[in-house]
């Protein structure tokens, strides 16, 4: 894997699982970035400028990747 930043800034319209995929490459890894950002679980949508602290390579390795969507998303998706 890449190297990782410590930190995303939001741009205007982003979402939990399109950061997971610009950032790691697969939408999948939302999950992680969600528990390392719990005071931003309220939003669904970003507005600009909020900075997200982004899992280390090491706590992303620790985790395994699911076929399946995470809880949050099978919801929406009925």
């Amino acid at each position: 894997m890449a190297k990782i930043p410590e930190t995303y800034m939001t741009i205007s319209g982003d979402t939990w699982d399109l950061i997971a995929y610009k950032v790691y490459g697969n939408e999948y890894f939302c999950t992680q970035l969600m528990d390392k950002n719990r005071e931003y679980l309220d939003y669904m949508i970003f507005p600009e400028g909020i900075v997200l602290k982004l899992p280390t390579e090491e706590e992303m390795e620790q985790q395994t990747l699911s076929a399946a969507y995470p809880e949050w998303r099978a919801k929406l998706n009925g």
